[in-house]
């Protein structure tokens, strides 16, 4: 590439003009060469003075091209524009999740047979409470309970279902209620937080059409049974209270509990008493020397 072509791309005149005749290329690259000697020759020490006869020779070199380029008859041709092919733009994601709606639900989870229950371990037993959908509690409930304790403990603590609290909590006897019944088992010399499994015989909290608790169905009670029988088979204890008239009544379907009988189920002793949140309601102390009462029977059964 000669100067003046050289000098005429760095100034952006090149790629703007095509001549067709050789004579009047020459004509340019003189008029390039003449421009840059003139710059160089007034080209002054200063900065500033120095941009504006930069300026100057500028405009001077593009009037002497166009008139050059007259006079050779040069044919003006305008680039054909290049066809640049736009990138699509993502669209911008909502700021709702609207669309959430119209996605297909997940599958339903598959549902364990019993005897696929009580081949569990305790961490596969509490996976399976959770996602469990045996009955139609699955739907109205805000969480599952599981038990909590010592899964070696010798003593069971067993209620019927859930109330608010709990469901809420996630955790059997959460409150005023657990602090209360340590207290108890404290009295028996009974350790709550080393040899006590607190459990229910349901795991999900029952309400009726206005969302109100109620008493649990027989299917509900026989769908979440198997869950029970292999919290009792893992654990083995030696001895269980019934915390509640329908905890009773639940652990032994068809038999007819009574407060101060010792019952067996397998090879564990069964003492009824009274739930902790009735102990709290009682004002008059009635209750609660009854529960004392059925506590000594239970720690005499269980001996040591």
């Amino acid at each position: 590439m000669s100067r003046s072509a050289v000098f005429l791309d760095e100034m952006g005149v090149g790629p703007l003009w095509r001549l067709r005749q050789g004579a009047a290329s020459e004509a340019v690259d003189a008029a390039a060469e003449a421009a840059v000697e003139m710059e160089v020759a007034v080209a002054p020490p200063v900065a500033e003075a120095a941009e504006a006869v930069t300026a100057v020779v500028a405009e001077a070199v593009a009037a002497v091209v166009v008139e050059m380029a007259a006079e050779a008859k040069v044919e003006v041709k305008a680039e054909a524009p290049v066809a640049v092919a736009a990138a699509p733009v993502p669209s911008a994601e909502p700021d709702d999740t609207a669309w959430f709606d119209d996605a297909p639900p997940p599958p339903p989870a598959k549902q364990l047979s019993d005897a696929d229950i009580a081949a569990l371990d305790w961490d596969g037993l509490t996976a399976a409470v959770a996602k469990c959908a045996r009955c139609d509690l699955c739907k109205t409930r805000k969480g599952v309970v599981m038990g909590r304790g010592d899964r070696q403990g010798d003593w069971l603590m067993l209620a019927s279902s859930p109330a608010r609290a709990e469901e809420r909590e996630g955790r059997a006897l959460p409150g005023e209620q657990g602090k209360l019944l340590d207290n108890m088992l404290k009295a028996i010399e009974v350790d709550a937080g080393s040899d006590v499994y607190i459990t229910h015989l349901l795991k999900c909290r029952p309400l009726d059409e206005a969302g109100q608790e109620r008493l649990p169905t027989e299917a509900e009670s026989a769908a979440c049974r198997p869950y029970f029988d292999r919290e009792l088979a893992l654990l083995q204890p030696r001895t269980i209270v019934t915390l509640g008239s329908m905890a009773a009544a639940g652990i032994n379907p068809g038999e007819k509990p009574v407060r101060g009988k010792v019952r067996q189920l397998g090879n564990a002793s069964v003492v009824a008493t009274f739930h902790p949140e009735m102990l709290l309601q009682d004002e008059t102390g009635k209750a609660k020397a009854r529960a004392w009462a059925d506590l000594c029977l239970a720690k005499s059964t269980h001996g040591g």
